[in-house]
């Protein structure tokens, strides 16, 4: 078989793995460039401006790097042979200038938008051409990362939930987000950038969606065998479809105190949505603390007794109190929290409002 042959069978073949491949690259999720929510939309253009400024060097370098393969080729006898040339003050300054023009581009977008973009920044707008108007209150959402799951805790509303997540549209949330174990990634692409989630650690992120819908949420970071089932619902609804969701979870009845708590925190995988319609309003912060479990210290009384100077020798009998094992180690698996059973019990508590800054730094244990 001749090499023209085998080339023109190589090309074909391409093409038709091409259009093969064509209906199926139409089904990706393009949800981070089609964003519904105002942060996530500016990032999105972020993306675009970078890729665009970047584009306006790469292209023409690609252009060029073909035209002058064919321009000089060995066959082509009218080409300019100069083997003595070196230099050109004219291109040098075409070629430096440039880039450095577009890096200095670059570099004020990334400076502006870093400061603006800032997960810890209150919101200014509601989008583009609404700014949010005057005795707003933002929704409070207290996030807890478990293994290998999420919780979800409203101390405005005393209401929490696993696994779903509700927010009216065109209001402003304000995510206060921690982990009971491993640090994992708080993830809803429609909605803003990731933001990890730490034990003993509050990390923020402040965001708004502006479009009714089901979004999906997830852990962006590897946190152990159950990792790749760590999904969640993202509820985009309207004023009236939020208040009604609300009810739903108070109307279950179920309690969610440090005792529920405790055996929530267990490790389980692919858990159903559940609802909690009473919350302990002190849970959000014991967990922050790492002493959901009462016979645990707490991080705030430990670094209390660390800015006075410490306890001495005498306080040898606090090590118990600051041992640390969310994940129950020693103990054998609770019934119902197997790998792949989803849990069906229910639990709550009373609401509340914890306002708390976050630690200085985390005391490993």
């Amino acid at each position: 078989m001749r090499a023209r042959d085998v080339t023109g069978k190589r090309s074909l073949f391409v093409v038709c793995l091409t259009l093969l491949l064509a209906p199926l690259l139409g089904g990706c999720d393009w949800v981070v460039m089609q964003p519904s929510g105002d942060i996530a939309v500016q990032q999105r253009d972020l993306i675009v401006i970078s890729t665009i400024l970047m584009l306006l060097i790469i292209v023409p370098v690609m252009a060029l790097t073909l035209f002058f393969a064919w321009k000089y080729r060995s066959s082509n006898k009218d080409a300019d042979y100069a083997p003595d040339w070196d230099h050109s003050a004219r291109l040098e300054i075409i070629i430096w200038s440039a880039p450095l023009a577009i890096i200095i581009a670059l570099g004020t977008i990334t400076w502006i938008s870093t400061h603006k973009l800032d997960p810890y920044r209150p919101l200014d707008r509601l989008d583009a051409s609404r700014p949010i108007p005057a005795g707003t209150k933002p929704l409070t959402v207290e996030v807890v990362a478990l293994d290998w799951k999420w919780l979800f805790i409203y101390p405005d509303y005393g209401i929490a939930t696993i696994n779903e997540l509700a927010a009216p549209i065109d209001v402003p949330i304000n995510f206060k987000i921690t982990s009971s174990s491993m640090m994992n990634s708080f993830y809803i692409p429609a909605l803003a950038g990731q933001v990890y989630a730490m034990t003993g650690m509050e990390t923020k992120l402040h965001a708004v969606i502006n479009k009714e819908g089901v979004y999906k949420g997830f852990s962006a970071n590897y946190s152990g065998a159950g990792f790749s089932h760590m999904y969640f619902n993202f509820l985009g609804q309207s004023q009236d479809g939020f208040n009604a969701w609300v009810e739903k979870a108070r109307a279950t009845g179920a309690n969610l105190g440090r005792p529920e708590y405790l055996e929530i925190e267990k490790p389980s995988v692919k858990e159903d949505a559940r609802y909690f319609g009473k919350v302990d309003p002190a849970l959000y912060t014991a967990i922050l603390n790492m002493c959901a479990d009462p016979a645990k210290m707490c991080m705030s009384e430990m670094m209390h007794i660390d800015m006075k100077g410490g306890a001495g020798v005498e306080s040898h009998h606090n090590r118990e109190r600051l041992e640390y094992d969310s994940r129950r180690a020693g103990e054998p698996p609770a019934a119902g929290h197997k790998e792949g059973e989803t849990h069906s019990d229910k639990t709550d508590t009373p609401d509340g409002n914890v306002e708390i800054e976050k630690p200085a730094g985390h005391h490993h244990h």
